[in-house]
C-alpha cells in the first residue's frame, strides 16, 4: 500500500500552452486531510520529486521545528512559546493531529539525503533575524549544506533572508511583499503597487521566486498589471498561493473555474494547494471537455 501511494506522482504539476506549473502542497499536505507537516507526506513528496511547503520555528538552542505557530498550544499538546523551549522538552511534545512526534530539523535534513532531483522544499521560516540571529543561521548551513533536495527559504524578514543569502548562498530564496502590495494598493493605486514590486525584485535579497496572493493577481491583471509577467520579465518565478478546491470530489465550481483557468492564463510558476491531485484531476477533466 505504502509503495502503491510513492508511485502516485498526481497533484505535482499542470503543463498548459506550453508551460509547466507545479502544484506546490501547502503544510505537507497533499490533501486536506492529510495531517499536518506529516513526515509520511514528505517523503512520498521525495520520492515523486514534489515542491512542498513547510514552516519552521526557531527554539532555544538555535535549532528548527517544524511549526507554525509561536506557541506550542496551538498544533501541539506542550505549552509556551517555541522560541524558549528546549530540544528535550521538544521531543517529549507530540502534535494533537494524530499524536506524532514533532519534526526537527536534524531529521528533516536526515529526510533529504535521497530524494529525487526535482523536489522541491520551501523552508518558510516565522521568525525573524533578531529570534534566530547568528546561532539559527549556522545551524542551517550546518545541517544543509548538502541535502540533495533543492531548499528555497522565504520569510517576512528581509534582513534574516539577506543573511541566509551571504551564509547559504547554495540555496533559493523566496519574498512575499503581497501584505505590502494590499496596503500601497489602497493608498496610492497600481503604479504604486508595480513600483514597490520592481523594487523588491532587484533588492537585496535577490530572489529567485516571489510568493503572491492569487486574488492580488488576478485583481492587478484585471486592470492592466500583469505581475506574473513582470517578475517573469526579471528572471523571476512566481508562485500563487493559497487555491483549495471547496469541495475535491466535484472538483472546480464555476467561480473557481473562472478564477483559476484566468490564473493559469497568466502562467504562474507554481500554485500552492491544499489540495494538489484534486486540482489536477479537476483541471483534466475541464479541458478535456
Amino acid at each position: 500500500m505504502q509503495m502503491t501511494r510513492l508511485l502516485d506522482t498526481q497533484g505535482l504539476e499542470i503543463f498548459h500552452e506550453g508551460h509547466r506549473t507545479r502544484l506546490k502542497w501547502h503544510r505537507l499536505r497533499k490533501r486536506l486531510t492529510d495531517p499536518l507537516f506529516s513526515a509520511e507526506v514528505m517523503a512520498e513528496g521525495f520520492a515523486t520529486g514534489a515542491s512542498m511547503e513547510l514552516d519552521l520555528r526557531v527554539r532555544a538552542d538555535g535549532g528548527f521545528v517544524v511549526l507554525h505557530d509561536s506557541e506550542l498550544e496551538g498544533e501541539t499538546t506542550g505549552h509556551g512559546p517555541i522560541a524558549g523551549t528546549s530540544l528535550a522538552d521538544l521531543r517529549k511534545i507530540r502534535m494533537k493531529d494524530g499524536d506524532r512526534p514533532l519534526t526537527l530539523s536534524e531529521e528533516l535534513a536526515a529526510m533529504m539525503q535521497s530524494s529525487h532531483p526535482a523536489a522541491l522544499l520551501q523552508f518558510d521560516i516565522k521568525d525573524d533575524y533578531e529570534a534566530i540571529g547568528v546561532g539559527g543561521i549556522a545551524h542551517l548551513a550546518q545541517h544543509f549544506r548538502d541535502v540533495s533536495a533543492s531548499v528555497i527559504v522565504s520569510a517576512g524578514s528581509l534582513e534574516l533572508i539577506v543573511a541566509v543569502k551571504e551564509k547559504l548562498p547554495h540555496l533559493l530564496r523566496g519574498i512575499d511583499p503581497t501584505d505590502k502590495l494590499y496596503d500601497i494598493r489602497q493608498a496610492g493605486g497600481w503604479k504604486a503597487v508595480e513600483t514597490e514590486l520592481r523594487a523588491g525584485l532587484s533588492g537585496p535579497s535577490e530572489p529567485d521566486t516571489v510568493y503572491l496572493h492569487w486574488p492580488l493577481i488576478l485583481a492587478a491583471a484585471k486592470d492592466g498589471l500583469d505581475m506574473i509577467g513582470l517578475c517573469h520579465d526579471e528572471g523571476k518565478r512566481v508562485d500563487a498561493w493559497t487555491f483549495t478546491l471547496k469541495d475535491p470530489e466535484a472538483g472546480f465550481s464555476e467561480d473557481e473555474w473562472r478564477s483559476f483557468s484566468a490564473l493559469m492564463a497568466l502562467k504562474p510558476d507554481q500554485i500552492t494547494t491544499d489540495e494538489a491531485p484534486a486540482t489536477e484531476r479537476a483541471w483534466r477533466r475541464r479541458v478535456a471537455g
